[in-house]
């Protein structure tokens, strides 16, 4: 039950493709993430080639985000005003990464900057999300009652201009900030192949101070808008999208994404963060171990991979 990729240049099993693409829409949705930080790593590790890896899966970030964001709309979870704003940064940033990422083609050090960047952001961002929330859930099973503190905001938020207001959130902020935040995750986008949830997820909540209930919906919808322009760019300028590839994991990743979405409200916050982080830990870990290990060691037992 193999197919041919043919940009790629090998041939794969595709229903270990479309369960695949369940499987990382299933928690894109749980987690409000775009799953792109799982999907390619694990397709580099499949012996699809990196470059190809990161470009094509963007478009199965777009379509589980998407329906990600259907399910969190219906809860009204979603603040289009602020993910607007952060999404327009995002795709000035998805320009100036697409062209990074060009550069970098030509020098024939893509496939090193992918890795490296996987090791260092998701290393340090697993890290202190891991940190953080077993801190909190160390300090509730042992009972312990905290004195109450007043989440303030940092005062720079305040003293910048074109300040607006996003009531869903429950802000008045300068647009600036949250610019600067989208625009920061296109440039991953280009690069990375991610929809940068990894790191707005918790920006969100611990640097913009947005109201909880929100961040997960206006995280995806930021995502989808990124990474659709991400995946047009990089097919036109880079010629890295393989269309079966990218069709196959679209299939499974709008199915997953709806559990995903429906399951979230149903645990904690902290023991959910406390999963994502160590998601995020060990795929950082491994794109490290993928540096100086051939993937085909790694993963030789894939199904139906072969060159």
């Amino acid at each position: 039950m193999d197919i041919y990729l043919p940009i790629a240049e090998v041939s794969v099993n595709w229903p270990f493709l479309v369960l695949l693409g369940a499987t990382v829409g299933f928690v894109s949705g749980l987690f409000g993430i775009g799953g792109g930080f799982l999907m390619a790593p694990i397709l580099i590790f499949m012996g699809i080639p990196p470059s190809v890896a990161v470009a094509s899966q963007a478009s199965h970030v777009v379509a589980s985000s998407t329906s990600g964001v259907i399910s969190y709309t219906s809860q009204k979870a979603v603040d289009y005003r602020i993910g607007g704003v952060m999404a327009l940064g995002g795709v000035v940033g998805a320009l100036l990464g697409v062209e990074l990422f060009r550069y970098l083609r030509l020098l024939g050090q893509a496939d090193m900057a992918v890795a490296v960047s996987y090791l260092l952001f998701l290393g340090a961002i697993g890290t202190l999300m891991l940190y953080e929330s077993l801190g909190q859930i160390l300090r509730r099973v042992r009972g312990e009652v905290l004195p109450h503190r007043e989440r303030r905001r940092p005062l720079w938020l305040y003293g910048l201009p074109l300040k607006m207001r996003f009531p869903r959130s429950g802000l008045y902020i300068s647009a600036i900030p949250p610019f600067v935040l989208g625009g920061f995750a296109g440039v991953l986008s280009a690069i990375m192949g991610v929809g940068g949830g990894f790191i707005l997820v918790p920006a969100m909540l611990y640097v913009l101070r947005m109201r909880a209930g929100v961040v997960v919906g206006t995280s995806l919808f930021q995502i989808i808008i990124v990474t659709a322009m991400t995946t047009v760019l990089q097919a036109g300028r880079n010629q890295t999208v393989d269309i079966i590839l990218s069709t196959l994991l679209l299939v499974g990743g709008v199915v997953g994404a709806q559990y995903g979405a429906r399951l979230s409200g149903r645990f904690r916050p902290d023991v959910l963060r406390a999963v994502l982080g160590l998601i995020v830990l060990l795929v950082g870990i491994q794109m490290g171990l993928e540096l100086f290990v051939r993937p085909s060691d790694l993963f030789a037992f894939a199904p139906g991979v072969t060159e």
